[in-house]
């Protein structure tokens, strides 16, 4: 009976791990706004990677038209909208953050590795480099309501 209570003690203990383990790595999972509050980026997470895509822009158009990716290094994609792309790629949740994923720029058309942190409920440090992470940017995203 010891051995069937300790086993099911030692069950239960790993779903919970598990379900907290979940709920941290899902927080940065909501819609967000840049620095600038010009748009708002809505993370989801694919598998077990964590993605952002563009859902609303302050200024959508540009001369009546849809703006779209005209700083693409690539000539290729510089019809694309920005609305609806995706700037955040292949984050992955590691101890508290999320790494190892790219961040796009459409203001400047160049993609950066990048790391997330979580500062508090409401705050997301959002870190762009080249290379190594000593040389880069960082910048704070808010939590859109």
């Amino acid at each position: 009976m010891k051995t069937i209570t300790s086993g099911l003690l030692a069950f239960i203990g790993i779903l919970m791990a598990q379900t907290v383990f979940a709920q941290a790595s899902d927080a940065i999972v909501g819609t967000w706004y840049n620095t600038e509050k010009d748009a708002k980026v809505e993370i989801f997470k694919e598998g077990n990677r964590f993605y952002g895509k563009i859902v609303w822009l302050q200024e959508p158009t540009e001369n009546n038209r849809p703006k779209v990716d005209k700083n693409n290094a690539d000539k290729s994609k510089r019809d694309r909208p920005i609305m609806g792309m995706r700037l955040l790629n292949d984050f992955q949740y590691k101890s508290g953050t999320w790494e190892e994923g790219t961040i796009y720029d459409p203001k400047n058309g160049k993609t950066y590795s990048a790391t997330i942190k979580k500062k508090n409920e409401n705050t997301l440090e959002v870190r762009g480099f080249v290379g190594i992470s000593l040389i880069g940017r960082t910048v704070e995203w808010t939590r859109a309501n």
